[in-house]
């Protein structure tokens, strides 16, 4: 009810009646009076008013399950929702609620992580309170070859929600990391499990930075944050909610066609390797060449100095800017 009631609120353009809110959920005035006290607890700014009601005023930076779910508006991404103050990792908590049978789309998100995962088994600086840390469960009926392209969906859909919430001029440093200024804000790990051949789950991670201070020295010159890169705070489960709809747009058009093909051009509109020259960290040979962008498999075509043109595969190796990160 909890949920319920923080979603009428922050509905409403005015006051909404506590009458109101008996007659919607069938239970009394004191039981209300007990669900508004207790969101007033946790940091909500809520007026009320004889005769007039309960009035949303404001809303602090809040990560829990009843602010989460208040916000989230799509048909199944993230609307299941579970929730924890601090955790292992989100993924490895996605992973365990799919052997257990959580449905596509459930959400597990938490305020902090003690064992984060980055990409190629790096750690992932998981500290409470500042950022967003979020896995999402999917069960797509694609073949396994198909699977690594849902990174590159969710690296779209980021930070189309990044730009949209903060006008802040992100981009995607191929295949999955999402930059501002040449440093990183958000990491994107996915990984699957499979029977027979077939896709059980696809879980894919999301760790972005949202309202750090600072970074320590050896990140400091590599990694930043939305409220470094914009000067003023945000909130987590607001943003949380605006990935989770891009998510579900953009993955119903790679599931119509199969591929990143109606994905592609704005993808590549935001990939900051493209029309640039990179190094190519292949274990057969690191070598520089041109980007040209992503093809429809999520692929980035490269051109050698010699001319030649090839599709570099993220599975296998990594691309770096000539002159630093991106």
């Amino acid at each position: 009810m909890k949920t319920e009631i923080l979603s009428m609120l922050r509905a409403a353009d005015g006051y909404v009646s506590g009458q109101q809110i008996c007659d919607r959920f069938h239970v009394s005035r004191t039981a209300v009076w007990k669900v508004i006290e207790q969101l007033k607890e946790e940091g909500y700014e809520i007026e009320a008013v004889r005769r007039r009601g309960y009035h949303l005023t404001g809303s602090p930076d809040v990560m829990s399950k009843a602010e989460i779910e208040s916000r989230i508006e799509t048909k199944w991404a993230g609307r299941n929702v579970f929730y924890y103050e601090e955790t292992d990792s989100t993924n490895t908590r996605a992973k365990a609620l799919g052997e257990e049978g959580a449905p596509h789309g459930t959400l597990a998100a938490a305020d902090a992580q003690s064992a984060g995962k980055g990409r190629r088994g790096r750690g992932w600086e998981s500290a409470p309170g500042k950022d967003i840390y979020m896995s999402i469960l999917l069960k797509p009926q694609i073949s396994p070859v198909q699977a690594p392209m849902l990174t590159l969906v969710m690296a779209l859909s980021a930070v189309e929600a990044v730009k949209e919430e903060t006008g802040l001029d992100a981009g995607i440093k191929w295949p999955n990391d999402l930059v501002i200024n040449k440093k990183k804000i958000c990491g994107i790990l996915t990984e699957m499990s499979l029977e027979e051949e077939q896709i059980s789950y696809v879980v894919i991670g999301v760790g972005i930075n949202v309202n750090h201070d600072e970074f320590p020295e050896e990140l400091a010159g590599r990694a930043t944050s939305l409220k470094l890169e914009s000067g003023k705070e945000w909130t987590r489960a607001k943003l949380v909610a605006q990935v989770m709809e891009k998510f579900e747009k953009n993955y119903e058009i790679f599931l119509k066609d199969g591929s990143l093909a109606g994905l592609k051009e704005r993808y590549n509109g935001l990939l900051l390797n493209k029309e640039r020259e990179v190094r190519v960290l292949d274990p057969k040979g690191e070598y520089t060449a041109f980007a040209l962008g992503i093809n429809e498999k999520g692929e980035l075509l490269v051109e050698r100095e010699d001319g030649r043109r090839e599709a570099v595969f993220s599975g296998e190796v990594s691309v770096r800017g000539i002159y630093g990160y991106v």
